[in-house]
């Protein structure tokens, strides 16, 4: 046995199914035991593609995704997915080869310092050069991946060890215990709690990662307190929930704001500042918190709880209901703008404008799809849309790149939801910029039979960045571009290829795209102008108590 196959040994020790990746020269040992074991390689067109299946693999299963590169520029491709999966809370492994360790001193082909590299997108990475320590590195990359808070780590593997001799076995991958918080800190956020006249509850990631949405629907329901969430919070609490205001986020003011404008009390569970900055909801630092998370809260400015429940957040949750007291309060500020937030997302639910408006498109997606079914949401203006109007009834049902917000993740996001949910309908949700920047992973999902629907918002340009410069400066510079014809380009890869030419073309042509048993591609012009509208809605808005 060499290194090579004592480390896919312990990968499959881990529970690992499938790596995505490309092949190369500095990974032969490692490809060629991949082919003895009962891992499935899935071959990328890109490493980078690779790295976002690896990336929402793992934030859809809490299980580590794995990604294979090789050396130099296969490495720098992985990257960016790579910093994706670590700031959004995704366990992820990325394994890269490397050159001998007996050509590391001297200025080789295609060697760089992988190590020093991917340092600052990684929780931990190593590079092995003893094969008698892959036992524990692999033991230890996957613990570190998916402790919280979950992300990435990585593991470099020069050719020349890969090919060595290798004694020993995979270790015990006992599961990670639970940590419960103390029982001063339930007792206080109780109290707290108690005394809170208008108390708004914020949840984030955590709380999906922590299976905590039955408990969390619980907790708001009998404690009457109104819920939001952030954009990788969606579903934690079912869209139709009379308590459920829906999402914040957006750099604009919102309704939402005005319930934090009014709020004496968030409850932040299961939330990460890099979700959505405290300085757009807290600004004044003034609001009192109580932060239930499974970690203690980072150090800013605008969050500085006044109880840290820090543990399990379901049985922190459970325990602090069973202690909280809330008959006879008011009906909390926020629960009055729920009938205008609705208002607002029904209002174009007849539209029949052309090209169609992002809220028209999103809010007929929405009819199509079913409770189960998964959009993937690239970057870009189309993102702040489906963010706002996109709502969800279970977790882990609209997935958005939220941290590193890297564009080109939906299309090879869409194969890995395809892969860890066989039988849900699959949305990929891109711009036109999005889409050209990974569409090669169209042809991977064809080969490894991924039938999903990839909807491209078709503007002619970056719309997020345009609709940014006319904010700041009332015009815009360097955004437009041309495209090829994506429907002609998706059958020229064996593709469904759709164009949406009216209002009303849209549904039936998303019910047969769905039903296809191969990748299907529709276009779609959509009206950008809204862009501005809502920044000057926005602008205009005013809370009234």
């Amino acid at each position: 046995m060499n290194t090579a196959e004592l480390l896919i040994q312990c990968l499959e020790n881990e529970g690992v199914r499938y790596i995505f990746g490309l092949p190369g020269e500095e990974n032969l040992h490692v490809l060629e035991a991949i082919k003895k074991s009962s891992i499935q390689f899935i071959t990328t067109r890109h490493e980078q593609g690779a790295a976002f299946m690896a990336d929402v693999y793992g934030r859809l299963t809490g299980k580590s995704g794995v990604c294979l590169s090789t050396l130099g520029p296969g490495a720098t491709n992985l990257m960016t997915g790579v910093a994706d999966a670590n700031l959004d809370g995704a366990p992820l492994v990325a394994i890269t080869g490397q050159v001998g360790t007996d050509r590391m001193h001297i200025e080789a082909h295609q060697y760089l310092d992988l190590v020093a590299m991917f340092a600052p997108v990684t929780k931990w990475n190593t590079q092995i050069v003893r094969p008698s320590n892959t036992p524990e590195i692999v033991r230890r990359a996957f613990k570190t991946a998916q402790s919280e808070k979950p992300g990435a780590v990585h593991i470099d593997l020069p050719e020349n060890i890969a090919a060595m001799p290798a004694v020993g076995k995979p270790l015990n991958n006992r599961a990670l215990q639970k940590t419960y918080a103390a029982f001063q800190s339930i007792a206080a956020a109780a109290a707290a709690i108690s005394e809170a006249n208008n108390p708004l509850i914020l949840v984030g990631n955590g709380a999906i990662r922590a299976n905590a949405s039955d408990i969390l629907t619980k907790f708001a329901t009998e404690l009457n307190i109104p819920v939001v969430n952030t954009f990788m919070g969606k579903g934690v609490i079912p869209y139709t929930h009379p308590l459920a205001l829906w999402t914040m986020g957006l750099q604009q003011r919102d309704y939402i704001n005005c319930g934090f404008d009014n709020t004496d009390l968030v409850i932040a569970i299961g939330y990460d500042l890099i979700e959505y900055s405290p300085k757009n909801w807290n600004p004044s630092a003034n609001i009192p918190i109580i932060h239930i998370n499974a970690m203690s809260a980072e150090i800013d400015s605008s969050y500085v709880p006044i109880v840290e429940v820090v543990g399990d957040i379901s049985d922190s949750l459970e325990e602090i209901l069973g202690r909280s007291q809330r008959v006879g309060k008011p009906e909390p500020y926020a629960l009055q703008l729920r009938a205008e937030i609705r208002a607002d997302y029904e209002e174009y639910a007849n539209d029949s404008g052309f090209p169609i408006k992002p809220q028209k498109l999103i809010y007929d997606l929405r009819q199509v799809m079913g409770p189960e079914d998964i959009v993937i949401s690239d970057v870009g203006a189309h993102k702040m849309w489906i963010a706002r109007h996109y709502h969800c009834d279970r977790p882990n049902t609209c997935l958005i790149s939220n941290g590193f917000a890297a564009m080109g993740i939906a299309i090879p996001g869409a194969v890995a939801a395809k892969v860890v949910h066989p039988n849900r309908k699959v949305v990929a949700a891109t711009g036109d910029g999005g889409f050209m920047m990974n569409c090669q992973e169209l042809e991977t999902a064809l080969r490894v039979g991924t039938p999903f629907v990839t909807l491209i918002f078709n503007d002619g340009g970056y719309g997020l960045i345009e609709w940014k410069q006319q904010n700041q400066f009332g015009s815009s510079s360097y955004v437009h571009f041309g495209n090829p014809d994506f429907v002609k380009l998706a059958e020229s890869m064996g593709l469904k290829g759709y164009r949406v030419e009216s209002a009303t073309d849209f549904i039936p042509i998303l019910k047969t795209a769905l039903a296809q048993d191969v990748p299907a591609v529709i276009d779609c012009p959509v009206d950008y102008r809204e862009n501005s509208r809502f920044t000057q809605k926005s602008g205009d808005l005013n809370c009234k108590l």
